[in-house]
Order: structure tokens, then sequence, then C-alpha cells
């Protein structure tokens, strides 16, 4: 028969799956099949979409991916059956009417091409005939059941020329094509995997001497825990321990609960073909069927531990890229060293590299008032407005030392945490910009960045590397890098970029974009001066129309020629503005910024066939305070003094810190001695905290109490909860 045409109709699928009406779905898919990009559509296109924000078009986007990769393997399979002359029509609905990939593959799996196994030879041997009548039998009401004997049925099956020695080989062969078919029976697949799901357990064991070399995995040396209760991280834990050979794993139900499913489908009496039924019933889920859906429930538990783990990272990543700017100011850096010195860099406010040096504030002797010299006067002759220190090595101390120098009235001095930098500092990036420069200069230079404009420096740095996360390397790598440059692109599109400052790096993730227009826009401005309008994108090699309208509303120019390009109005809406501004007797520099003025517009009279009401509420908002960046205001943070490093530490002491890492057990943070601390979900709150990032998030600042101090194993214990 020929293959089905199928009709396959992801938009209402994934309109039922999210409650959203299907014209609402259609429109954001057909704007991503035509190259918008996401903070484009959200941003942009709200008249189409309903207004979806970003989450939302994200969603549609990955369940469009998944359920085209669900219809491919749908139409492989089709050709596969059709091929082999095994397709009926009843098959062919079957497949069509799959609705996963778990189901797709249960229907397969009997018609899979497979090596040859215990029942691919008993059928060879000529035994199917004999299981069939078996399964018959066990499938009779118990008063219509014949009661054979099956040593009977199986004597004339055997035949030593087709290697049937007896009656026991016979019944044997027979039992492995009944195991096989029973493995491999779809229904049968779909309730043993619900029950792994709801009634298994995940059990590990320590291996046999890997107690020290495991110590890490402690916990989990004899653990059990449900499925249906485990938490991602766990799981992350416990299949690394099994990865590294310190713990041994298993995933199973009840033995008993799952042969019971199987017999309810499989047995109706106890007939002496009945029992050898069930031998095989017992068989097939040993040796066949328990082995595969272990294996499937293994990944869909990693599956989901990944998707947990990866949005904890996201989110980290957010908060830390939208960290609170310190905005353009000079500022001194340094990258602190105790023997090797201090490597400082002084930035003027758009981070360019005035001067630097090293010095060695902590080496005794003259050095001392050499450093000390040395830092105030570059303060004073740049007029510094905060001095960056990294948290690394000798991070407290150089704070210590810089607090006490006679710095410009002002000065801020701030800990910037330097996760990455080296990363940075080693890179091709680095490299590019400052080739002359050593890897420690670099790294200063990064510091002071990140304290004028965290997301302009953390750009240039893999996510991965800035420490955010957990088990980042133990996670699906092609999902992480999609969330986390998702996660990026978002961040960069929501704060918007300066068309004449931002690196190639910022500009590579502005919507429309890209690595090759990013360096086309810095040649271009290398060559003929900054940006005076967003129009000069035009200009730009390569640079076509569908590329502008997807960036241009990102891209800001301040000071231009226009006042509009320093806003996020889009080009396209221009006119409108003109027409507010007309009809208010006014130039649109007038209005711009002018919140009582703009307060005057009424919406709806401005919405028209091109432009929605949406649009317009968005211009009105942007118009009243243009250019706003989403950031939250900067604000200086100081450790506790006198506490540098883990033996300051006390049971109940009262110290301020940093949120570094949000986990779904709880947060790390800084409380300034070089080890991060953990306060236990348990602690974060004097309420019960169902999901930490409720309470807490990268980079804010909280009061903690310290609970516990284990020197041996480098583990402080934090509470964020009033007593």
């Amino acid at each position: 028969m020929a293959v089905p045409t199928n009709h396959f109709a992801p938009l209402p699928i994934i309109a039922s799956e999210l409650s959203l009406p299907v014209p609402q779905v259609r429109a954001t898919a057909a704007l991503l099949a035509d190259g918008a990009t996401v903070p484009f559509i959200s941003r942009y296109r709200k008249e189409a979409t309903g207004g979806l924000d970003e989450v939302a078009v994200l969603t549609i986007r990955d369940r469009m991916q998944q359920l085209e990769d669900l219809q491919k393997r749908r139409v492989a399979i089709l050709g596969s059956l059709q091929e082999r002359e095994l397709l009926t029509d009843e098959l062919a609905q079957a497949v069509a009417g799959a609705g996963t990939m778990s189901q797709l593959e249960d229907i397969y799996l009997p018609y899979r091409p497979k090596r040859r196994t215990r029942a691919t030879m008993a059928r060879e041997r000529g035994l199917e005939p004999l299981a069939e009548w078996l399964q018959a039998e066990a499938l009779l009401p118990a008063q219509q059941a014949s009661g054979d004997d099956p040593e009977q049925q199986a004597a004339r099956f055997v035949d030593s020329g087709k290697d049937v020695a007896d009656v026991a080989a016979a019944l044997a062969g027979a039992r492995d094509i009944i195991a096989e078919a029973i493995a491999e029976d779809a229904v049968v697949r779909a309730a043993v995997r619900e029950l792994y799901f709801s009634a298994g357990e995940i059990r590990s064991k320590m291996l046999k001497g890997q107690e020290q070399a495991g110590a890490k995995f402690r916990d989990y040396f004899d653990w059990t825990e449900p499925v249906s209760r485990i938490a991602g991280h766990r799981m992350l834990a416990l299949r690394r321990g099994e990865k590294e050979q310190v713990l041994s794993l298993r995933i199973a139900p009840p033995e008993e609960n799952a042969v019971y499913l199987i017999r309810r489908r499989y047995l109706r009496n106890e007939s002496p073909a009945a029992r050898e039924v069930e031998a095989a019933v017992t068989d097939g889920y040993r040796r066949l069927l328990s082995v595969a859906i272990e294996t499937e429930v293994r990944l869909e538990l990693k599956k989901r531990a990944d998707e947990e783990a990866i949005g904890v990272f996201a989110s980290n990543l957010r908060e830390l890229l939208l960290a609170a700017p310190l905005g353009q100011k000079p500022v001194l850096a340094l990258d602190p060293g105790f023997r090797t010195g201090c490597k400082l860099a002084v930035l003027d406010r758009l981070g360019t590299l005035l001067e630097h040096d090293a010095v060695y504030p902590h080496t005794g002797g003259r050095k001392v008032q050499e450093a000390a010299a040395r830092i105030e006067s570059l303060a004073r002759k740049h007029e510094v407005e905060a001095i960056a220190i990294g948290n690394g090595t000798a991070g407290r101390e150089t704070e210590t030392f810089v607090r006490g120098l006679k710095l410009p009235r002002g000065c801020a001095v701030v800990m910037v945490n330097e996760s990455g930098a080296s990363i940075y500092s080693a890179s091709e990036i680095a490299r590019r910009e400052f080739p002359d420069l050593d890897l420690t200069v670099r790294g200063a230079v990064s510091i002071g960045r990140r304290l004028t404009d965290p997301l302009g420096e953390l750009v240039k740095i893999d996510p991965k590397s800035i420490g955010v996360g957990q088990y980042q390397h133990d996670v699906d790598q092609k999902a992480l890098k999609q969330s986390l440059g998702d996660t990026v692109i978002s961040c960069v599109n929501a704060v918007g970029v300066d068309l004449n400052t931002a690196s190639a790096e910022l500009l590579t993730y502005v919507s429309g974009l890209g690595p090759q227009l990013a360096e086309n826009i810095i040649a271009w401005r290398t060559e003929n001066g900054a940006f005076r309008k967003r129009s000069d994108l035009k200009k730009v090699a390569r640079l076509g129309p569908k590329a502008f309208e997807q960036a241009a509303g990102f891209l800001r120019i301040r000071d231009g020629a226009d006042p509009l390009d320093a806003s996020a109005v889009h080009p396209e809406s221009y006119s409108v503005v003109k027409t507010m501004a007309r009809d208010r007797g006014c130039k649109v520099a007038e209005l711009v910024g002018n919140a009582p003025m703009v307060a005057t517009v009424q919406a709806r009279d401005y919405v028209s066939d091109e432009v929605g009401l949406p649009t317009i509420q968005d211009i009105l908002t942007e118009l009243a305070k243009p250019g706003r960046d989403p950031r939250e205001k900067f604000e200086v943070f100081n450790f506790a003094e006198n506490v540098h490093e883990m033996k300051d530490l006390e049971e109940g002491m009262r110290l301020p810190g940093i949120v570094t890492n949000v986990t779904h057990f709880g947060a790390f943070i800084d409380v300034g001695v070089h080890q991060d601390g953990l306060a236990h979900i348990s602690q974060l709150a004097d309420r019960f905290v169902r999901d930490p990032a409720e309470v807490v998030k990268v980079g804010q600042q909280v009061m903690t109490r310290v609970l516990e101090v284990d020197h041996e194993r480098k583990r402080i214990s934090l509470s964020l909860k009033s007593e």
C-alpha cells in the first residue's frame, strides 16, 4: 500500500497545550518562519501575536521543533514499513496517531529490524505455532480452556534436524517467542512505563572500595528514593557517581506489581498452558522489558533533570547579566595577588584602557608605600570615581589596603566577582582587543568593565565559565547552549545597545545581527566615525532591509540627529510620533522625555490598520522615559571588616553577603572569605520555601547568619532566617 498522506497539524496541538487561540500561534509561527527573532516578535509584533511575551514565543518555537522532529521520525518509520512490505491500514493509522516519540517507537518496535534473538531463532526452528497455541489457551475464560497438556502439543515440534531436541526445548523456544512479544507489546510497555514513574524507586549503593575516593557522594552510598519525587539535582549527582564508578544505580518498581500488570493482559485462566505463559511473562519482564523500560526511564529522568538544571542556570545567568551597572565612570581596577603583586588598569568613562601597572601591597617593606602612592596618584590624576577589586586570591586583603588610602572624595571601593575573567584574558577576543598586554592586565581590565557594565563585559565569556550553574558538564550540551544563548539575547535586547560604543561581541547578540554583521558595523564605524542616525545602518555591508527591521529598535544612538534614535521606538513607527508631536504643536525633540505632555496623548487616537493599540501604548511608555535602562540602580556593597578567611568565622556571626548561585536546594553566598557558604532551602526564609528563586536571586545583597563552619570539608552553612 502507499504511504498515507498525514495531515500533520502542529499549530492546533501547540495552541491546545498552551491554552492559546490558534490564530496567535499561527501568527507567531509565521513570523518565526519568516526569520523574525524572539525579541523582535515579543517587542514589536504584539498585534499579530496577541501580546505574547518572550517565554511564550520561545515555547512555541521549541515545541514546533519537537513536533517537526516527531513528524520526521513518523515519515521515516512509514517509509521503512512500506519498503519492507509490512505496512497495513491499521498499522499506518496507529503510526499516524502517535502523539509522542515513546508511543511512536513502541508501535514500531515489533517491526524494527533487529539482530537475531532467542525468539528469532525459535521462530526459525518452527516454534511460533506452539507459542500462538499457548497464548490462545491462556487467554480463554477458565470454563472454556481445553486443559490440554502443553507437553503433548510440544511433542509435535520435536525435530533434531531443527535443533529442537525434546519437549523441554520446544516449550523453552515457545516461551522465548512469547517473552519477546510481551516486551514489544505497546500496551504493556505503556503500562509498565507508567508504573516505573508512579511506583518505581531509585536505589544507589557504594561500589566496593570506593568509600574514600567517592567521599563527595557519601550521601548516596545507601540511598533509596521514589522516582516520582526525585529532584533533578539529585538525579544528576547519582548519574555522575555512577559514571565515576563510585555508585551502582538501579531503577525499578516492585516486580510483583509489574508482573501483575502483564498477567492481566495475557492470562485469564490457570490451565497448564497458562502456567507456561506465566513463566514467559516473568522471563519477558526480567530479561527484556525491565531492562528496556529502566533505560527509557533513566533517559526521561535525565531529560527532566537537564531541563531543571538548565532552567536554573538560565535564570541565574539572567540575573548576573542584568546586574546593576555602575555606569560610564572612570574606574581603577585591580586584579589582586600576593607574591606576584596586583595588576591595575585605569579605564575612562567608555571603558578605554588609559594606563596599567603592577603594585605590591602585600610583600612588605617599601613596596607597600610605593603601591599606596601609585594608586592614590592614579586615582587623582584620572578623577577615578570607583576602584574595582577582583574577589579572588588576596581580594579581601587588597580591599582592606585600598580602603586605608587617601582616595578622591566619593570614590567607591567595590569587590567584583571575577569568575571567568581568566577565561576572557586568554581568549581570542582579548588577544584581538589587547594584543600587546599580559593576561593579568587583560584580567584587570575585565574586572573594571564588569563593574561599569556587567552585561557588556560578560557577553565576551562562554556562559558556562561564569559560574552560576550546576552540573553544566552533565546536562545536554546542545540544549544548554540554546537556552543560555536565548538568555543572553533576551538580556542584551531588553537593555538595548549603544551603536557607537558597543563591542562586536555585544552587537553579535542584537536581534537580527550575528557575528558577521557585528564585525561589519565595527568596520563601518572605524572607517566613517560614529553613526549619526539609525538609517546609516543601511550603509553597512550586507546589512539588508530584514536585518535592519530586526535590529534597529534595539540599537541606540546617543546625541544623534534624531532624538528617537536614542529610544526603543522602532523606525517604522517614527511617523506616528511625528504626528503626535504635530498635533501638540511641538517638535519631536520637545515631546521625547516630556512625561506631562506625553500623558496628554490618547493612545486610541493613533490606532490605525498599520499600528495597533499595544504598539501605541509601548511608544507612549518609551516617550515618557526614553532609553530607560531596565536594570536596577547600582548600590555599593561592603563585606564585614576583619572577616577575610574561614578561620575568622564563628557560629552565630551575622555577616553581609552576596548571592552567587541559586540552585533548587538552596543558595550559595559569598561572605568575603574566598569560600561561598550554602544557605539550604530550609534556611532561606522564616516561611516554607518551595523554590529558592522565590526569595533570592544571583547578585542580591543579603544579611546572613553562620550556622556551622566545617574546616575539614571547607563548607560553610548559612541562614537567612531572622532567628
